[in-house]
C-alpha cells in the first residue's frame, strides 16, 4: 500500500500580522488523514514532534496551496528538508492546466455534491486567540476531509470541475497519479 498523507495547517496569525514574511507564521494546528490507517489526526505546535516520523515514513505528502503556504511553515520548525518527500500540491496542478488559481471550496462545490469548507482560516486565527483549540482541529480535519475527497475525485475520474463567471460548471483535465519514478521508500530527512 502506498502511504500518502493529506495534510492541511492552520495559523496562530495572519499575512498582514507577520507582515508577509513566512518565517514568522506560528502553526495552530496541522491535520493529516493517513490513507495507511484510515484515520484522521492533529498536533498542535507543542506536538509537532509526533507528527514528524508520520511525514518522514510517507510515500507521498497531498495538499492544496501547500507548496507555497503549508511546507515553507512547517519548514519553520522541522530540522529535515520536508521538500524531500515526495509532494502533491493540486492547486499547482490545478492552475498548470487552467492557467487560473481556485479556492479549495469553489473546486469542492463544482465538483462533489453537498461538499464545501466550514469555516476559513480567519475564523481559524479568532478561534486561536479565543484558545478553542478543539474547533480549529475540527475545522481543520474537516478541511483536509474536502481536500482528500477532492484529489480522490481528481485521481479517479482525471478532471474536476469549476463555476466560471457566467456560472456554469466546467470539466478540466487534472493527473494526480504518482510518477512512476518515485517508488516506496522511508525518507530520512533529518541532517544526521
Amino acid at each position: 500500500m502506498i502511504k500518502e498523507i493529506v495534510f492541511d495547517i492552520e495559523t496562530q496569525n495572519s499575512f498582514a500580522e507577520v507582515d508577509n514574511d513566512m518565517k514568522k507564521f506560528k502553526i495552530s494546528v496541522v491535520s493529516i488523514y493517513r490513507y495507511e490507517t484510515d484515520k484522521f489526526e492533529s498536533f498542535t505546535e507543542g506536538e509537532l514532534s509526533r507528527l514528524w516520523p508520520i511525514l518522514e515514513k510517507a510515500d507521498r505528502l497531498i495538499g492544496y496551496n501547500s507548496e507555497h503556504f503549508d511546507l515553507p511553515i512547517l519548514m519553520n520548525y522541522y530540522l529535515g528538508d520536508l521538500t524531500k518527500i515526495p509532494h502533491l500540491d493540486m492547486l499547482k496542478v490545478i492552475k498548470e492546466s487552467l492557467g487560473i488559481r481556485l479556492k479549495l471550496d469553489d473546486v469542492a462545490k463544482a465538483t462533489l455534491d453537498d461538499v464545501a469548507k466550514s469555516a476559513d482560516g480567519m475564523q481559524a486565527i479568532r478561534w486561536y486567540k479565543e484558545g478553542k483549540i478543539d474547533e480549529i482541529k475540527k475545522y481543520c480535519e474537516q478541511d483536509v476531509n474536502v481536500t482528500k475527497m477532492v484529489y480522490e475525485f481528481g485521481r479517479d475520474n482525471r478532471q474536476l470541475f469549476y463555476k466560471t463567471l457566467t456560472g456554469d460548471i466546467t470539466p478540466f483535465a487534472v493527473n494526480f497519479s504518482m510518477p512512476k519514478n518515485q517508488t516506496a521508500k522511508i525518507n530520512l530527512t533529518l541532517p544526521f
